[in-house]
């Protein structure tokens, strides 16, 4: 291994996190404290900064695995590595001036990418450059990739589609179209989260394949529907978020029937692993076999908040709720997140730099995460049937009035929020220390 950025890729996304749980925090003090830090970080710069660097962990944590585990394969050689260093610094230097836009209160306007258009042109050269490296490097050995290469491919290649569409919106046939504007603000939208997924899943299936040195799991028939499964919900899965908008029928029903179809599959995958996976390599491994087993209980979990959600009549009580903010948390940090952590630590075993300590330290921190996180997504759940019921049974309370009655909920959430952070805080901690002292011995380009 003679590159550090596959390292700085994931460093910063290990960052960024942080500094996603840190602004999630501080929004939910303005919920119990409206004019907390009002004057310097309202709630509608607060907002897009959280989602800024939760999406921007996903992302840089994903690329950087998919790097590492490229780059540390005998049979492949990184077609360019000088790639990786510009990719690095055009989504740095870009996120760096998205979070300076949002602080100044520029904003597009738009739903979670609400960042000024120009920063359109140089994340999409950073996914074309990352394709460009991915496909020359791969594409010699196509015929035979096991699945969690094909997720990768197809995942890179929507995300560079699916964000170009997302801004679409500055064409005026699109932005002066109103309903034709929103279907595909949200089309776009839940496809590329879609197209995220497809690396993260493809980054599990790699991971559990490698710790049980068995890679049946990802040429297995069960692997690949899986695969086409994701694929199509990545395609049409979207359209249950639009339910309100008028589409044609066809793509609703079709995206009701397919939208928790591959959580269904994951869990039974990851399921099975377990079941198969020796004690030895459970106890090697045991950082990473731990977030991967807690991902699957969040997987458990969403599939029965998604399926619920997902049924129009439920779903015109849910939508806008925070049981939409419920099933989306769950999915980002209970599922996403863990899976991410997962990787990491198995990066961190390969590379032999997990102390004793470090362990147990992690595992403190998985615990005060797993009990906060759990207490949180349940106050959420609450939260969202009390709007609900207020929405459609109660309005003669006035909404200010109604908001109040919620102040010892939004309480709770916070402490709840703040287990959170310090839960992941050590965690994350632990993570950095040994990553960099594994950056310091590699070569850099």
């Amino acid at each position: 291994m003679k590159n550090k950025y596959p390292f700085y890729f994931i460093i910063v996304g290990l960052i960024s996190l942080l500094l996603g749980l840190l602004c999630g925090l501080l929004a939910g003090f303005q919920y119990i404290i409206p004019d907390f830090m009002k004057d310097i970080l309202p709630f509608n710069a607060l907002r897009p900064l959280h989602t800024l660097f939760v999406v921007s962990w996903i992302l840089l944590s994903s690329i950087g695995g998919i790097y590492y585990y490229l780059n540390t394969n005998p049979n492949l050689k990184i077609y360019n590595l000088k790639l990786i260093k510009v990719h690095f610094w055009l989504f740095v230097c870009a996120g760096i001036g998205i979070a300076i836009s949002y602080v100044l209160h520029n904003f597009s306007g738009r739903e979670y990418l609400e960042f000024p258009p120009y920063f359109y042109f140089p994340i999409v050269s950073g996914w074309i450059l990352f394709g460009i490296n991915y496909y020359k490097t791969m594409l010699p050995s196509f015929k035979s990739w096991p699945v969690y290469f094909w997720m990768w491919a197809t995942g890179i290649g929507f995300m560079i589609y699916h964000f170009t569409e997302a801004h679409l919106w500055m064409l005026p046939y699109f932005r002066d179209n109103f309903v034709q504007n929103i279907a595909m603000q949200w089309k776009s939208g839940g496809s590329y989260v879609g197209s995220w997924n497809m690396l993260i899943y493809g980054t599990a299936l790699f991971v559990m394949s490698k710790i049980s040195n068995d890679d049946s799991y990802a040429q297995s028939k069960k692997a690949f529907f899986f695969y086409f499964l994701g694929l199509i919900n990545l395609m049409f899965g979207w359209a249950h978020h639009i339910y309100i908008v008028p589409t044609a029928p066809w793509i609703r029903y079709l995206a009701y029937g397919i939208s928790m179809t591959e959580w269904i599959i994951l869990f039974s995958i990851i399921y099975d692993w377990k079941k198969s996976l020796s004690k030895e390599k459970k106890i090697e491994y045991s950082i990473a076999y731990k977030f991967m087993l807690l991902a699957n209980f969040w997987i458990f979990l969403n599939i029965v908040l998604a399926l619920l959600i997902s049924i129009p009549s439920i779903n015109l009580f849910t939508h806008g709720t925070h049981i939409t903010v419920a099933h989306s948390m769950g999915t980002t940090i209970g599922i996403n997140t863990l899976i991410l952590l997962s990787s990491i630590a198995y990066i961190l075993d390969l590379e032999k730099k997990i102390t004793f300590i470090s362990e147990k330290r992690i595992h403190i921190g998985t615990k005060i995460f797993s009990i906060s996180f759990m207490l949180f997504w349940l106050t959420l759940l609450l939260l969202g049937i009390k709007k609900g019921y207020w929405m459609y049974f109660n309005q003669i309370l006035s909404f200010s009035k109604f908001q109040d009655s919620l102040h010892w909920i939004y309480t709770v959430f916070v402490l709840f929020g703040m287990g959170i952070f310090v839960g992941l805080y050590i965690i994350v901690f632990e993570l950095l220390k040994n990553l960099k002292l594994i950056s310091k011995k590699h070569t850099i380009i």
